[in-house]
């Protein structure tokens, strides 16, 4: 499927040199396929209940992304903070 959006979309933007209405048609083309061609295969839950929407599974997972990223930042900054006291109390006293 990818394949033939980006034949069509190759298409569109040749035949835009021409007429450029056809450089909006490529671009709501790559959009639609980005939007909802390439991510409802694999958004679907895939917990064992069956019950559980999509939307909160999505939430489920994009918060526990957020938490990681939250825990990894802190983490890089003890770590600063334990190996360069002086710069982290230089930053502490700016803020």
């Amino acid at each position: 499927m990818g394949t033939i959006v980006i034949a069509g979309t190759v298409v569109l933007v040749l035949l835009g040199f021409g007429n450029h209405a056809w450089w909006l048609a490529a671009a709501a083309l790559l959009f639609l396929y980005l939007q909802y061609g390439r991510g409802s295969s694999s958004a679907s839950p895939s917990s064992g209940t069956g019950g559980s929407p999509s939307g909160s599974a999505r939430a489920d997972t994009s918060y526990r992304a957020y938490r990681d990223r939250r825990d990894q930042q802190a983490k890089w900054e003890r770590r600063y903070r334990r190996e360069r006291p002086l710069e982290a109390r230089r930053q502490e006293r700016k803020n």
